[in-house]
């Protein structure tokens, strides 16, 4: 079975490519995301790597607060969304929404 990890505080220059190259060193890397912002297509900082389960387990322990690109990786299992704390923006007025 597969593991789906969060990969944050990455370099804005990282490629989905390095991102592979990175993870591939613990085994077997099904699928990479590294996300972009949709108005100027720039990296957000954060992305996804989809392994297999004790290969996952091994780059999580591994890689998890080393430095690459200059910035210390956080990589954990990704929760779905629904296991997130929603997120409210609201504007200085609550009457308008």
């Amino acid at each position: 079975m597969a593991k789906k990890l969060f990969v944050g505080n990455l370099s804005y220059s990282t490629t989905q490519d390095e991102l592979q190259n990175v993870f591939s060193e613990f085994g077997n890397v099904l699928s990479t995301a590294v996300i972009v912002d949709k108005m100027t297509g720039r990296s957000r900082g954060f992305g996804f790597v989809e392994m297999e389960d004790a290969d996952a387990e091994k780059a999580i322990a591994e890689l998890n607060g080393k430095e690459i690109g200059g910035r210390k990786l956080v990589v954990n299992e990704a929760r779905a969304k629904e296991d997130r704390p929603q997120r409210r923006f609201r504007g200085g007025d609550d009457n308008r929404w």
